[in-house]
């Protein structure tokens, strides 16, 4: 199974990315995660897109998408909501209009967030539901929230043994959401 995990954050020491880097780490033989950045997607600016059309980083984006099997998005929480950064790269995503259910239709979708904080990203992956909603993805109903992610994962990612049970287990069940049968 191909997985595609997009980190919502731009920070290098991401919380999030590191979260990605715990699950590539954690997945099985038979189940490749590779790892998306929005680094490169510019603001989304409706006469940019008439004058120049779809950039090349949001048309690469899209690409690995539509060739996934699976996605996984990397939340952090910004000011009660998902970060702009990822709001713009889905507003690209949805354009053109077309090309928005080949990208996004029927894709199994799973939600996952690290935070400093204790309480995890419960708001931002609300406000990423109200948006993914439209995209008429199969969302994975266990979204997976890391709070206090900076003492569960070191710098390289790595887990801690509790936070590496607990990937292994939604990890597992989004594996068998999305429908893929080991051999």
């Amino acid at each position: 199974m191909n997985i595609l995990a997009i980190s919502g954050s731009l920070r290098q020491q991401s919380l999030n990315t590191r979260l990605i880097v715990a699950l590539q780490q954690r997945a099985a033989a038979d189940c490749s995660i590779a790892m998306a950045t929005l680094h490169d997607i510019p603001l989304y600016n409706g006469d940019d897109e008439e004058r120049d059309g779809i950039p090349a980083a949001v048309s690469k984006l899209r690409e690995r998408m539509v060739a996934a099997d699976a996605l996984i998005l990397a939340t952090p929480e910004y000011n009660a909501g998902m970060p702009g950064v990822l709001k713009n790269a889905l507003d690209w995503l949805s354009r053109p209009p077309e090309l928005m259910a080949p990208t996004f239709a029927h894709k199994p979708l799973a939600l996952c967030g690290a935070t400093p904080g204790g309480l995890g990203t419960t708001l931002a992956q609300a406000g990423s539901l109200q948006v993914l909603r439209q995209f008429k993805v199969q969302l994975y109903p266990e979204h997976l929230r890391v709070s206090s992610a900076h003492q569960q994962l070191d710098a390289s990612g790595s887990p801690d043994q509790r936070l590496a049970s607990a990937l292994d287990r939604w990890l597992a069940g989004f594996i068998d959401f999305a429908g893929y049968s080991r051999s």
